[in-house]
């Protein structure tokens, strides 16, 4: 029987295009089909999801592709398709209302809701029969045609009640300004949180938290207290020996669901590559650790190699499913190492990667139970020749799992964690000394620039299959032009600075809240512009508000625009009162704290970039661990003005002795110039 397409067919989207031939009459969010709904006097079934959302995919085998189920969702409803990552405005907000209705939440989201847009159910995942403890579809969707037709009016009363409640959970909640005791307070939180014999946070599901590694690096820079470095260290570590990692092919995988790190929910976010690389580099930077670069230099290799379109943006997620089995693509079993390698050489191999110590219907996850030195000793291999063998064996293992059927890869291109990718590769870049960060850094900005800019100076969300579509969200700016300003950073490069100042103040413009401080969501204007929101919570992600918060205080610093750390600062007390309550759930925001409450630096260094002696001290900078800074090169013998347009107090910087020269700033107070690298890291505080 031929499949029927719905309204779905023409999206972009790959998470709708996925439900484009269910024989549930699905329409994507517009007005148009809340307008019907009104017509024809029928409540809205609006479900949220994404691309390689697992229990997504269950919720549509189950339901969404089962006549019986569609015919009643037809009849009853107007079903409305939305995928969370191309429109988390949309998500955000009735997100929040699932949470107020039942205390939590997840993916697949699920709200009825009236026409005009009030939500009276919310669920997440819902079977097709009862089970689970959960009422199934075949008799939940009766039940909300008989209060649809016999009781409208508590339903109408009970949406508007939800609505008022949510309209008055203002986020911004003002209190006391924020000092520095908020460091102390944050840090005996997550002490109290930290799992010491695993890593991580909490106990399962374990997610890869790596907001509260950033402060906790800030932390023991501020207070020398080695015990917040230990945390870090642990965490990094324990990630990496877990199955969490992809031990063949590199990248981490979306969370644990254990607290051992062993058996992962097998997703891989572009987002999630993005933070762990960011805390991987700075844990270098602190420690000098290589195990931190490699880990970094391997999450890099996996996007450069299966993340990055031809045209140089990055695709946004890769499924956890392949031909239908959670993980099946990841999993290896004693037979097939077996028929891979000789039997000595497949016995390490099966002992270093734990195979058949945790299984699951496909296979055995790969973890490391023991060490490469206790390996080395058992087998009594020398661990250069152990280093070998396992490349060789991970070499071979990557080779034969290709010839698998891969998960799907959502390869849409999304402004805001392009933004996080652009940020770490341009990181990478300069502090390995690796210039292919640095290109697959600018080709991504570049992208970004070229296809995602409206010629009002704007930015669109997403790009796929050549369409560019969607309004920026705050999300978009902020993470982009951090992207903008580590890749400034890295190359010195004027047209990124230019481009993050002009956006920045579009954000300002258009998202700024002029009456409390903070900036919403999104911009006033769109169909949801009642429900605007400030979101602050540092989740999987950090918070819009949060990075936005760092920029401007970077972008104060650079320009000496007095008014934009102002602006910085009335965010700051804009939500004081809400992050001293859970300072756990908001440890972006109290790391964009820590850089406005200092101490902060402003380095600026005079010389030519392509000079040996020059590179010598970027280089040098770079590789240590001072996360408070802004970073200017002000070229020396240059007629063009250059940086001295941007940031007026360096016109009069120039080199002294004929040589490169350090300019150091902090506390409103400028240090004497220095030739010598060694002197410029004593000011810092960072030798």
């Amino acid at each position: 029987m031929e499949r029927k397409a719905n309204n779905l067919i023409s999206e972009k989207s790959p998470y709708l295009l996925q439900h484009a031939y269910n024989p549930v009459k699905w329409y994507p969010w517009s007005n148009e089909v809340f307008i019907k709904a009104r017509r024809d006097d029928k409540p809205v079934f609006l479900s949220i999801g994404y691309s390689t959302c697992h229990w997504c995919h269950v919720m549509e085998r189950e339901s969404f592709e089962d006549a019986e189920v569609a015919e009643l969702m037809n009849e009853i409803f107007y079903s409305v398709k939305v995928d969370r990552e191309e429109r988390p405005d949309i998500d955000k907000i009735y997100m929040k209302y699932c949470q107020l209705l039942t205390g939590s939440g997840g993916w697949p989201l699920t709200i009825i809701m009236t026409p005009d847009k009030k939500p009276f159910f919310a669920a997440t995942y819902i079977p097709k029969y009862n089970k689970y403890g959960k009422m199934g579809m075949l008799e939940l969707i009766p039940r909300i045609k008989d209060l649809w037709s016999n009781k409208r009016g508590e339903i109408i009363k009970s949406s508007g009640n939800i609505t008022r409640h949510f309209l008055s959970q203002e986020i911004s909640a003002a209190g006391d300004e924020l000092d520095k005791s908020i460091f102390d307070q944050t840090f005996d939180r997550l002490f109290k949180l930290f799992d010491n014999t695993n890593g991580g946070f909490g106990t399962f599901p374990k997610f890869p938290s790596m907001q509260h590694l950033y402060f906790l690096l800030r932390y023991w820079k501020r207070t020398n207290n080695e015990y917040a470095l230990r945390m870090v260290e642990k965490t990094i570590r324990a990630m990496r020996s877990g199955g969490i990692w992809d031990h063949i092919g590199f990248g981490f995988h979306r969370y644990s669901t254990d607290e051992k790190w062993i058996i992962p929910h097998f997703e891989k976010m572009l987002y999630d590559q993005a933070l762990i690389s960011i805390a991987c580099i700075e844990a270098f930077q602190a420690t000098r650790d290589k195990i931190y670069k490699e880990i970094a230099g391997d999450i890099f290799t996996y996007i450069l190699r299966d993340m990055t379109s031809t045209e140089g943006g990055f695709y946004s997620a890769q499924d956890a499913d392949s031909e239908g089995v959670e993980g099946k693509f990841y999993t290896w079993t004693t037979a097939g190492i077996n028929k891979m390698f000789p039997e000595k050489e497949s016995e390490l191999i099966i002992d270093f990667f734990s195979i058949g110590r945790s299984s699951l219907d496909s296979g055995s996850v790969l973890y490391n139970e023991k060490s490469m030195a206790d390996i080395a000793q058992k087998y009594n291999i020398p661990i250069k020749d152990l280093n070998n063998i396992l490349t060789k064996a991970r070499k071979k293992m990557f080779s034969e799992r290709e010839k698998r059927i891969h998960p799907f890869k959502d390869d849409k291109i999304l402004t805001d964690w392009n933004g996080l990718m652009v940020h770490a590769m341009a990181m990478g870049a300069r502090t390995f000394d690796n210039n292919s960060y640095y290109f697959a850094a600018k080709a991504a900005a570049d992208f970004i620039i070229s296809n995602l800019t409206e010629k009002d100076g704007s930015l669109l969300h997403r790009y796929r299959d050549s369409q560019s579509a969607i309004p920026a969200n705050l999300d978009d700016y902020a993470f982009f032009i951090m992207g903008l300003l580590g890749l400034y950073e890295t190359s010195f490069n004027i047209k990124y600075l230019e481009t993050a100042i002009r956006l920045n103040a579009y954000l300002m413009e258009n998202f700024w809240d002029n009456k409390n401080g903070g900036f919403y969501f999104t911009k006033e204007g769109n169909d949801l512009s009642n429900l605007r929101q400030k979101d602050i919570y540092d989740g999987s992600l950090p918070s819009g508000n949060s990075i936005a918060i760092l920029n401007l205080i970077k972008l104060a610093r650079i320009t000496a625009d007095t008014s934009l750390e102002d602006k910085a600062r009335k965010a700051l007390g804009a939500f004081s009162g809400i992050v001293k309550k859970a300072p756990e759930a908001y440890t972006q925001f109290i790391s964009s704290a820590d850089f406005i409450l200092g101490p902060s630096f402003e380095i600026v260094l005079v010389g030519d970039i392509r000079l040996k002696e020059t590179k010598k001290i970027f280089t040098s900078l770079n590789k240590t661990f001072i996360p408070n800074k802004i970073f200017l090169l002000k070229v020396s013998r240059s007629k063009e003005p250059g940086i001295s347009n941007i940031a007026l107090y360096t016109e009069n910087m120039h080199t002294i002795n004929n040589k490169p020269t350090i300019y150091i700033c902090s506390g409103y107070s400028c240090k004497l110039p220095t030739n010598n690298i060694g002197k410029a890291l004593e000011l810092l505080n960072a030798t």
